[in-house]
């Protein structure tokens, strides 16, 4: 893996915005893979700057999102889909058409993650898959576990990841719902080029074993060591464990 370190969480946003500018100035047919969460915030706010000022033209770019919650409609305020349309879908001349997502509504939960491969193998595969990292080490919501599932699926999600999530539902965790669909981590590997995107010293530990430590479903972002082109885009806290090797 190709570690870069940036001084705070707002330089790292700005330089992967840039980094993500160039991709689709150079290929405006671009499949870009995205995330949710607090951390890719800052990058969605860098992002749509550069679409106002006509520095990044989204109009041929492809999306798919990583995961949803299951039983939540798209238009649910803690929904990751309206996650997505307040923070970057609203805000940039990405085409409705061009944006994908897990319907986490859908009443047929296995065909709704077949649906979801085929759209995926239908666009050609993610040229540039962005990720997040949680605190327990998943990745999407793939959580730790004794095996992992390898293409999109319906996961239970851990205490800990519904707690992360609860600033979603007014911080009512008894809201959070308890399982999702997420893609896979062969799905995830088999993007073209991956950047992963961690702030904050609460993720370093985790930083620390997606990079070097054993490859292992409990650790599951320890697979990305698998993968020929993965960039971990860090701010010095996320990073601070890796300082002490």
């Amino acid at each position: 893996m190709r570690i870069r370190v940036f001084s705070t969480p707002r330089a790292a946003a700005h330089a992967l915005a840039g980094h993500i500018a160039h991709a689709v100035a150079a290929n405006p047919r671009l499949v870009l893979g995205l995330p949710t969460g607090r951390t890719p915030i800052p990058l969605y706010r860098e992002l749509t700057a550069l679409c106002r000022s006509y520095r990044i033209d989204f109009s041929r770019t492809t999306t798919f999102n990583l995961d949803e919650f299951l039983g939540v409609p798209a238009r649910h305020p803690g929904s990751f889909r309206a996650f997505m349309q307040r923070h970057l879908f609203d805000r940039v001349n990405l085409p409705p058409r061009r944006i994908h997502f897990l319907n986490g509504a859908a009443r047929d939960a296995t065909a709704e993650c077949a649906r979801y491969e085929r759209a995926i193998a239908r666009a050609g595969g993610i040229d540039l898959q962005i990720l997040g990292l949680g605190g327990n080490g998943h990745i999407g919501f793939n959580e730790p576990a004794t095996t992992l599932r390898a293409r999109t699926h319906r996961t239970r999600l851990t205490p800990a990841t519904r707690r992360a999530n609860r600033f979603l539902f007014a911080n009512r965790l008894a809201a959070v719902p308890r399982e999702a669909l997420s893609m896979g981590m062969a799905t995830i590997l088999h993007a073209r080029r991956v950047v992963v995107l961690v702030t904050g010293r609460e993720k370093a530990r985790s930083v620390d074993g997606m990079i070097n430590g054993p490859l292992t479903p409990k650790m599951p972002a320890s697979f990305l060591q698998l993968h020929q082109d993965v960039e971990v885009w860090l701010d010095r806290a996320a990073a601070s464990r890796l300082k002490r090797r």
